[in-house]
């Protein structure tokens, strides 16, 4: 069975490569960025402007192939791919919290981007503290690594060299 997915926009930020850019949008140091929606979804944004977050789902575009065991960028020792947040995905589907400062038209100004410019965007949705907050999390292996590396580099991306 075939999947297929359309972009709905494009996310521009900043960052042309991974070299520099944060690897996660809560460690993003509130990097501005704007989110342009294809005009036929426009209609769609109606309400969303009172939401201070929003979820970004993105299509990975530069994502090199998956491997089912890697080393995260917050970690120097390999986990399993399903165990990390890295962009090399059997579906290069990602997600990325921002803040949501205005909307123009077509156009999402936001604060706090993790994503490449030219980034694909497949869908938002209002980040909701009551629906994506449970009140009890385990953190795994990243327990030990919430204060290493806050940039990623290029081991995920086709921009750099092939391991």
């Amino acid at each position: 069975m075939a999947i297929v997915y359309q972009p709905i926009g494009t996310v521009h930020t900043p960052y042309q490569s991974p070299d520099g850019m944060p690897v996660q949008a809560s460690r993003s140091d509130n990097a501005p960025g704007t989110v342009v929606l294809d005009e036929a979804y426009v209609e769609g944004l109606a309400d969303l402007e009172g939401f201070s977050h929003v979820i970004l789902v993105c299509h990975l575009h530069l994502a090199r192939p998956y491997r089912l065991r890697v080393t995260p960028y917050l970690d120097d020792v390999p986990h399993g791919l399903f165990a990390t947040r890295a962009p090399a995905r059997p579906n290069p589907i990602g997600i990325s919290v921002v803040a949501l400062e205005r909307i123009d038209g077509a156009t999402l100004h936001v604060r706090g981007v993790d994503l490449i410019d030219g980034t694909p965007l497949l869908d938002i949705k209002p980040w909701v503290g009551e629906f994506d907050e449970p009140e009890q999390v385990r953190l795994g292996w990243l327990e030990a690594a919430r204060e290493r590396k806050r940039e990623s580099d290029d081991r995920f991306c086709t921009t750099g060299d092939e391991p």
